[in-house]
């Protein structure tokens, strides 16, 4: 069997750099490949990260799922350890609140990046 290592998921954007520098600022996560084309964003440790592609004819998905409409095919999940301050850095960055819910594990609050990608902050309880 051969070796295989994941090392990005890749969010199509009509503006990598752009977005690259949104998760840059929730992350803390250096920037490398930044291009008009493609970024990326890697851990100092250097273990799986975020690249960005252009798409000149991205169309955001909508959240939540709406017959007919583009649907979703993943989102990111970010655990984080203070939710309120996390949630005011997403927002302050350009990430738009669009829901969230909570259970006897989690409290999840879910997000719209600029461009489009739904994403979850989540603390566990």
């Amino acid at each position: 069997m051969p070796s295989v290592t994941f090392t990005a998921s890749v969010l199509g954007t009509p503006d990598p750099r752009g977005l690259a520098r949104f998760y840059q600022r929730l992350l803390d996560w250096p920037m490398r490949d930044d291009t008009d084309e493609w970024a990326t964003l890697r851990p100092t440790d250097g273990s799986t990260g975020l690249s960005f592609q252009l798409e000149r004819d991205h169309v955001p998905p909508v959240w939540p799922p709406e017959p007919g409409a583009q649907q979703m095919q993943q989102h990111l999940d970010f655990l984080v350890d203070d939710l309120d301050a996390a949630c005011a850095l997403a927002e302050e960055a350009g990430a738009e609140p669009v829901g969230g819910h909570e259970d006897e594990d989690e409290v999840v609050r879910v997000f719209r990046d600029p461009a489009g990608h739904p994403f979850c902050l989540f603390v566990r309880r």
